[in-house]
């Protein structure tokens, strides 16, 4: 290991590193690509507790018998195990194009970069002198573009794989060819127009905000984020899907009646048609201060979980069944089983008022403010060890960049790359945080006298998501955000 002398860490003209230097920039390359597959590895390891538990767990436990069938447990467990395998396959690749791209990938999309600025300034006439601040800013984004693209590429075939093969194969995916083809276009466009200026500020902040540019820096990020919540309800989402009121009825009087009830600000309450898309199911809450708004996905919903079609075929064979049941003098029983399979996905009114009051309790806990502080808190920690090192060569020097230290870059390296080790510990708190206010929630509904029906829904909506109940202790403590079902259940189930 060769030590580095004191100059070499502070500031600098940008002339090309010594034999040292070049030494020691190698030395910090390899100990991040050695930390990069230490926690794939460890990822790996972690995936792998878990793929175990699907492919020995065949048979049902008998703790399980009241809240899944036998063949529900199977495809569940079928369902995970594909998804682990394509997983598998995914994680590996995207850790091999990760290592290349550390080893003369920046660089490379630097220069394609470059390169764009440069025929983009032929073309137009308009240019700005080589090495200025704005000269900088228009290469940063061309280079945001080109990463973005490869970035768009490469995960395209797994992206195509799992929803029309691993998705589909297990009635999840209800989007076509052309649906998914609009979708993809329109988020990487989207994606980019609030990408662009984002990096765009950042740059510019950096580049005349003096000293204490990262505190500028933050709160750049602290409006640009409020901004995107404000408008993504009403300009982001409809883009994507169709959110269409929900009609007067039943259940939406027993909503406002909820609401009204703990003086939760409900403006308006939405259907979202996730149907299009996937056979998922969903709720949340979103909106600032007084203005809040609920979001049902159709899926959730019991006469909404299919579309028309599916419903008057069902019907018609539900009909069809009943007559030939009564021709032969089968009874009630053979009647009620018609029903029942009629019965289809979704939750009744009274099991989606107790997913509301789960909801509602991460509103009455301020779960979403305190989350907001957490990563505002975090962006800060983050500029503010970005701005203490963000000139320093070396970190240049171990990437490819001899002659140069672009921001851009500066932010990849420290951000996405240095902070790796920091972020890691950080989301496993969170993670934990995480299942804590999910609990917290669970609690509220309880406190509703809604832990029965809230119950039924959390069955109903691991039934309905083929979601295995049976998880690796690891690999749940260090992955999973909500609490496993039966742990949900369980809690649900205390003081009762």
């Amino acid at each position: 290991m060769v030590l580095v002398p004191i100059s070499f860490l502070g500031f600098g003209d940008h002339s090309l590193p010594s034999e040292e230097e070049k030494d020691f920039a190698q030395n910090v390359l390899f100990a991040i690509t050695a930390f990069l597959w230490a926690a794939y590895l460890w990822e790996t390891f972690l995936s792998s507790r878990q793929r175990r538990i699907y492919l020995k767990v065949q048979k049902m436990p008998p703790n399980l018998q009241d809240i899944m069938e036998e063949e529900e447990f199977e495809k569940a467990r079928v369902y995970s195990l594909d998804r682990a395998n394509f997983s598998l396959v995914k994680e590996l690749f995207d850790q091999l194009v990760l290592t290349l791209v550390l080893f003369g990938g920046l660089p490379l999309a630097w220069d394609i970069g470059r390169s764009m600025t440069d025929c983009f300034y032929t073309k137009t006439g308009w240019k700005w002198e080589k090495g200025s601040q704005g000269d900088e800013i228009w290469q940063s984004l061309a280079c945001v573009l080109v990463i973005n693209t490869f970035n768009k590429v490469i995960s395209l075939p797994f992206s195509i794989y799992s929803t029309f093969v691993v998705e589909a194969k297990h009635g999840f995916n209800k989007q076509t060819p052309w649906f998914y083809v609009k979708d993809q276009i329109k988020a990487f466009l989207v994606g980019q127009i609030i990408t662009f200026p984002l990096i765009g500020g950042f740059i510019a902040i950096i580049q005349v905000g003096g000293d204490y540019f990262f505190i500028f820096l933050w709160l750049f990020s602290v409006v640009v984020m409020l901004f995107l919540m404000a408008i993504y309800p009403d300009f982001i989402a409809p883009l994507f899907d169709k959110y269409t009121p929900l009609e007067e009825g039943p259940l939406r009087t027993s909503i406002e009646e909820l609401a009204a009830s703990l003086h939760f600000p409900l403006k308006k309450i939405y259907i979202v048609e996730g149907s299009k898309r996937s056979a998922h199911s969903n709720a949340y809450f979103y909106g600032f201060w007084n203005n809040k708004r609920i979001v049902l996905f159709d899926t959730l919903l019991k006469d909404k979980s299919k579309s028309e079609e599916e419903k008057e075929e069902g019907d018609q064979k539900d009909e069809d069944e009943r007559n030939k049941k009564e021709d032969e003098g089968e009874g009630k029983k053979e009647d009620n089983e018609v029903e029942e399979k009629k019965e289809g996905k979704g939750c009744s009114n009274e099991e989606i008022l107790a997913v509301l009051g789960h909801e509602l309790g991460h509103w009455y806990h301020n779960h979403v403010l305190k989350n907001i502080v957490i990563i505002q808190a975090n962006l800060f920690l983050m500029f503010l060890f970005f701005s203490m090192i963000y000139h320093q060569p070396f970190i240049y020097h171990a990437f490819g960049f001899m002659n140069e230290r672009p921001i851009l870059m500066g932010l990849i390296i420290v951000l996405q790359i240095l902070l790796l080790p920091y972020q890691e510990v950080l989301g496993f708190l969170v993670t934990a945080l995480s299942r804590h206010f999910e609990f917290q929630a669970d609690r509220f509904a309880k406190s509703l006298r809604k832990a029965g029906e809230l119950q039924s829904a959390l069955v109903k909506l691991n039934r309905d998501n083929l979601g295995f109940p049976i998880h690796d202790w690891l690999y749940s403590a260090w992955h999973h955000s909500h609490p496993p079902l039966l742990q949900r259940l369980e809690g649900l189930q205390k003081g009762d």
